[in-house]
């Protein structure tokens, strides 16, 4: 099968849906597929390393503007649609006219039922870009269960939906901490010391707010620091002076994006991971802090909390006393418990495979070329 697989919205530093693309790009060939990368323009070298066998084509102007423009009137009619059995657009959105059958993957609703997470000009965009992909696309690839209930609450009448929940490399993301100690301080990071991470994107829904309350609350817990990994987002203006503020602002540590070679002995060697996110598609930081056998607490009624199980402490979303409640349970157990809990996190993971993900893919590219 010819695949065409747009991956123009992937930016320089790969995190979320981006890293969901990247690893789609880098299995499907090994799947007997003939794949096609679609990239912006002068992005072909990052996408080669990251898919050697697929052919790289750079179609797409780098502009944010530019780019959304070229999507929906031009790259729909491009000789590599012409050419390919099935186009994805991994991103919410499609061309318009297509000449391939088309495959979305939808990763949230949010910009529906929380818009205040977002930027103004996204959610429009997105809430119109959603609704045409899910009437226009021949197949749609839901990351989750829990946005595949809320796309039929919101959209009832789409295309058909396969759900590919995303997985975890459990080599990458593995329990052996071993060396752990030595990739922190080659980092310049203290590696005896407690700390509870967070790992993500820093943006309003991702509860920091709320995490920072939590921090404050746990003063029996002096000796434990709070380390917050991850490029920064839009409108943290409040947080970053929420921070400054904070009376355990010298034992909170802002590392920004980190290495990839950084993120799984960060993980392992965290006291406890902390992702009180207040929704999400997916929440693979939480999937892949399991893999690394981590203690991880997050928030109920998200899709966090299906994808964790009962290998995760929950807290109510928003709730600043009840995370610190669930951290305060998971930094209190013993070696041996930990011990225990660490096994239930990895086995919980080990449900989750990457391999899962891409046979779901190409299910929907099978059914959209049927179609």
């Amino acid at each position: 099968m010819k695949i065409a697989l747009d991956v123009s919205a992937v930016p320089p530093r790969v995190a979320g849906a981006g890293r969901y693309v990247v690893e789609l790009a880098r299995r499907l060939p090994a799947h007997e597929q003939e794949l096609t990368l679609v990239t912006r323009r002068g992005d072909e070298p990052r996408w080669q390393t990251f898919s050697p066998s697929a052919r790289v084509t750079p179609l797409v102007p780098r502009g944010r503007v530019e780019r959304l423009i070229y999507e929906a009137w031009r790259l729909g009619q491009s000789k590599t649609a012409r050419d390919s059995d099935v186009w994805h657009s991994p991103h919410y959105t499609m061309p318009h006219r297509c000449a391939a059958p088309t495959v979305v993957t939808i990763h949230d609703m949010t910009f529906f039922t929380n818009p205040e997470w977002h930027e103004r000009s996204k959610v429009a965009f997105f809430r119109r870009a959603i609704a045409y992909s899910a009437t226009h696309a021949k197949v749609l690839v839901s990351v989750s269960d829990f946005t595949a209930r809320q796309l039929d609450e919101i959209v009832p009448v789409h295309a058909p939906v396969v759900v590919a929940p995303h997985g975890v490399d459990l080599e990458a993301f593995g329990v052996d901490g071993t060396h752990d100690g030595d990739t922190l301080e080659r980092f310049g990071l203290a590696a005896d010391v407690p700390y509870i991470l967070f790992l993500g994107t820093v943006e309003p829904r991702k509860g920091l707010d709320v995490l920072l309350e939590a921090f404050e609350q746990l003063s029996s817990r002096s000796d434990v620091e709070l380390w917050i990994a991850g490029q920064s987002g839009w409108a943290m203006s409040e947080f970053d002076q929420a921070l400054v503020n904070h009376p355990g602002a010298a034992r909170i540590r802002r590392l920004g994006f980190v290495d990839e070679t950084l993120v799984a002995p960060l993980l392992r060697h965290s006291r406890v991971v902390a992702y009180p996110s207040r929704g999400e598609g997916f929440g693979l930081p939480v999937l892949e802090a399991l893999a690394c056998g981590a203690l991880v607490v997050t928030s109920s009624d998200t899709v966090m909390a299906e994808v964790g199980s009962d290998a995760v402490w929950l807290a109510r979303p928003g709730d600043g006393a009840s995370l610190a409640e669930q951290l305060a349970l998971a930094l209190a157990l013993d070696q041996d418990q930990r011990a225990l809990r660490s096994r239930a996190a990895r086995a919980r993971a080990e449900l989750f495979s990457w391999e899962h993900s891409v046979a779901q893919h190409l299910r929907a590219y099978e059914m959209a070329r049927e179609r």
